[in-house]
């Protein structure tokens, strides 16, 4: 295998079945360790996978590091609960036939396979030891789960009882991998709509969960809680136009991509909760509709289908305001009525209190008036679930007569009572 080979993987009959989005160390949303970074420690990470195969294999990335990541060593199992993973099912990774190895500056490294039998759904246990310092680590915010640290190497521990600390974040674990040789997988990119902020933490129900579950496919969440698609931020991630390829158009199996973000590039100027972004640039709708089509000019590129998704409503939340009303009216419309998506997701209706449009129902509704929960999120997955069902029926019908016009828009659903 190149060095080229080592640092990307060759993608041949291997589905990327998790993923979550690189982020540059900060002090982020909640308590978490990126910063201090790890030294004589094991971190153990639990992800459910969208695609099951009998060899699994594991992405890190080192991509926000100034020097290169020394890892002493690696594990793979099947989850138990907690920290616990199943006797038996522990496999310790090797990297070119080696244990330990080290990660380029701002690179990552793909593992060599290790022959495990997963199913798609199940939760699989990623347990990686640090025996130098690290310094500030790449990692994932919100990860709306707990990941465990504890002193020493632990990468064989079964019970979980050495594991001592949590957080809710993922570090230098980027994507899980199986030998699945599926090519219909679905990524779905944004905010924290589409990282999870809302939903139950530690029981799988973001939109992405949702949607594997309906549809049986591979699918990667590459959500950023705060992102933006035009501005880079010091919490919140690359900017969408930016980051799309890594997080996104790099990964294998994916044949569709939808988009759901702006609203941050629009809120951000209404609110004075966002601490490290001040003063927010104010954007305006034709800004946001350039970088909506340089992200399905990057993906069109790529082979992928490519749906857009209406701003979600937010009336009432902290990110709303004149402006943002006017933004979000222009940009909506835009993704409704230009024909540029390949098919559209109305969530502004889909999800809309019936008595004021420009706010979620009720039942939808977190709390914030900027995120839905739980309910709110498994009507997102049905809606999307629903166009890929239409896509594959367009697919599969012969009948030259039939409308395969540019975008075709899901229809609202009746509204739901309170």
């Amino acid at each position: 295998m190149s060095a080229a080979d080592f640092t990307t993987g060759s993608t041949a009959g291997f589905t990327t079945a998790w993923t979550a989005a690189p982020q540059a160390p900060s002090e982020g949303f909640t308590p978490n360790w990126s910063r201090e970074g790890f030294w004589r420690q094991s971190v153990r990470q639990v992800v459910r996978v969208t695609a099951g195969g009998g060899r699994v294999r594991i992405r890190l990335s080192n991509a926000y590091g100034t020097s290169p990541l020394h890892l002493a060593g690696a594990s793979v199992a099947r989850t138990a609960s907690g920290a616990g993973v199943e006797p038996g099912s522990v496999r310790r990774l090797t990297f070119q036939g080696a244990h330990e190895v080290a990660i380029p500056a701002r690179g990552q490294i793909v593992s060599d396979p290790a022959e495990l039998v997963v199913a798609a759904g199940e939760p699989v246990t990623v347990t990686l030891y640090f025996e130098a310092a690290t310094g500030p680590a790449t990692f994932h915010a919100q990860a709306f789960t707990r990941s465990h640290r504890g002193p020493g190497d632990l990468l064989a521990d079964v019970t979980g009882a050495g594991f001592d600390a949590v957080t809710e974040s993922w570090y230098v674990l980027s994507a899980v991998e199986t030998d699945a040789g599926r090519a219909d997988g679905v990524a779905l990119f944004g905010d924290s709509l589409t990282d999870g902020f809302g939903s139950t933490p530690g029981a799988d129900r973001r939109w992405s969960d949702a949607l594997a579950r309906r549809t049986g496919r591979p699918v990667l969440n590459a959500g950023i809680g705060g992102n933006l698609l035009l501005n880079d931020s010091a919490w919140y991630g690359e900017k969408g136009v930016r980051r799309l390829a890594r997080d996104v158009l790099d990964h294998s199996g994916v044949d569709t991509l939808v988009v759901l973000i702006g609203l941050n590039d629009i809120g951000f100027s209404e609110t004075d909760e966002q601490p490290t972004y001040h003063p927010a640039p104010v954007v305006e709708a034709g800004e946001l509709i350039a970088g909506h089509r340089e992200l399905i000019r990057q993906a069109r590129g790529r082979g992928l289908r490519v749906i857009g998704a209406t701003l979600v409503p937010f009336g009432g939340s902290d990110h709303w305001g004149e402006h943002a009303a006017k933004v979000n009216r222009e940009l909506n419309e835009w993704i409704r009525g230009a024909g540029e998506y390949d098919a559209v997701l109305d969530f502004q209706r889909l999800l809309a209190d019936p008595s004021d449009p420009d706010r979620l129902h009720p039942s939808y509704d977190f709390g914030d008036h900027l995120h839905p929960n739980d309910a709110g999120y498994e009507v997102m997955a049905e809606a999307v679930a629903h166009v890929l069902d239409q896509g594959q029926d367009q697919e599969q019908d012969p009948n030259p007569a039939c409308d395969r016009g540019p975008a075709r828009a899901l229809a609202p659903r009746p509204a739901v009572t309170a």
